[in-house]
């Protein structure tokens, strides 16, 4: 496969300019201060389809011959890519085929459909999916948009490091998530010719660092539940393998918790929606921190495709991981008074008489109780014991 330069993303970013948005990429003074470096986020969540992908897919789109966009295209993705396939699909009027393998988000697959794309629910890896897809583009003539594995695609990307550059360039450090390595690849192309000093860290997920492998010479060895989905590649490409090879200068991995806390942070302190993907490059910066310490450090939130039921329980997991959220079972007299208002909020409470206590005048209440922090809580339970109740804390 031919050789990514800077020209190419320069171009891509011509090709591309006014049908994607220039994001803001802003300072974070508060997650700096978290952190401590300084720390630069590119907001490509707040692109229309909610991700960075829509870059390579719409400058691979504009490559297309006129025979190719008569046929229509294909493309196999767990989400962020087939949403941007599909989006720019339908704006230039081509037919749009996605495969997507079992068990994508529901937020992802509906996040497709609304674009009119055609969804075939195939496989049960990104692996499967990219199989059946090569099929249905030779059998029905389609022209096939990898998601990172080609030239166009790994330009489209680099825009954002063009981007990030043109408004920041004394940044010392780009910390880039790695999925198939689309992004990073694009990227480390554009920051390295721009700045050839400036380092370029790639962020994997512990359970799927396919990449560093590979890089190390190891045997893949990958798998398991991550709440960052964009990550769990197992087949990274071999263009963006070449690339991040030459131009990448470590790959860090990253704990699932760790992700979570991120998630948490641009939630709580950027009022920003971040999938575990997306995520993944702050949860370096906090599971790093001496790594990037007094450093000046952009790093793209590249995706915000996240299900409500999965953010939901992610936000409160961050409660229950500060002590702001806890658990209480409480044996006390049944008498008026017996539980004082002690300041935490009552989320939840369950009242036990009949079953697992010693008298039927001494209940045991459980409470699922929002706390301010770690100290209220222990303030909490002494004022509890102190008026002569039993509590038990649950971790």
């Amino acid at each position: 496969m031919a050789a990514v330069s800077v020209e190419d993303v320069r171009a891509a970013a011509s090709r591309i300019a006014g049908a994607v948005e220039r994001t803001p990429f802003l300072q974070s003074r508060t997650l700096s201060r978290l952190a401590g470096a300084e720390v630069w986020l590119k907001f490509e969540n707040l692109q229309f389809t909610a991700s960075f992908k829509e870059r390579g897919a719409l400058n691979k789109l504009l490559s297309l011959a006129e025979s190719e966009r008569r046929r229509g295209v294909i493309a196999m993705s767990a989400g962020n890519h087939a949403q941007g396939v599909a989006y720019h699909a339908a704006r230039l009027g081509l037919r749009a085929v996605i495969v997507m393998p079992r068990g994508t988000p529901n937020s992802k697959v509906k996040g497709t459909q609304v674009h009119g794309a055609e969804i075939v629910i195939e496989g049960d890896t990104l692996a499967d999916a990219s199989r059946h897809a090569g099929e249905l583009a030779a059998r029905e003539g389609l022209a096939f948009i990898h998601p990172y594995d080609d030239p166009l695609i790994v330009a489209g990307q680099g825009t954002v490091a063009l981007e990030m550059l043109e408004e920041q360039p004394a940044l010392d450090v780009l910390v880039v998530p790695i999925g198939g390595g689309g992004l990073i690849a694009g990227m480390a192309t554009a920051a390295k010719a721009l700045q050839p000093a400036i380092e370029v860290i790639g962020v994997e997920s512990k359970l799927w660092c396919a990449m560093r492998q590979r890089l190390r010479g190891e045997p893949v060895a990958v798998g398991g539940d991550t709440i960052a989905e964009g990550l769990a590649v197992r087949d990274v490409g071999e263009l963006t393998l070449s690339i991040v090879r030459e131009r990448v200068d470590e790959v860090l991995l990253v704990e699932e918790e760790t992700i979570e806390r991120a998630i948490v942070a641009l939630i709580e302190i950027e009022k920003t929606v971040a999938e575990g993907a997306g995520a993944a490059g702050l949860a370096a910066l906090l599971q790093y921190p001496a790594r990037f310490a007094g450093k000046r450090v952009g790093t793209p939130i590249c995706g915000g495709n996240i299900d409500a039921r999965v953010l939901a329980a992610v936000l409160m997991r961050g409660l229950v991981r500060d002590g702001r959220l806890i658990r209480l079972r409480v044996t006390l007299q049944d008498i008026s008074g017996s539980l004082a208002d002690h300041g935490g909020n009552i989320v939840e409470v369950e009242h036990h008489r009949i079953f697992g206590t010693a008298s039927v005048r001494t209940p045991e209440v459980e409470f699922l109780i929002e706390t301010r922090d770690r100290e209220h809580t222990t303030a909490l339970v002494a004022a509890l014991r102190e008026r002569g109740a039993q509590v038990t804390l649950f971790d």
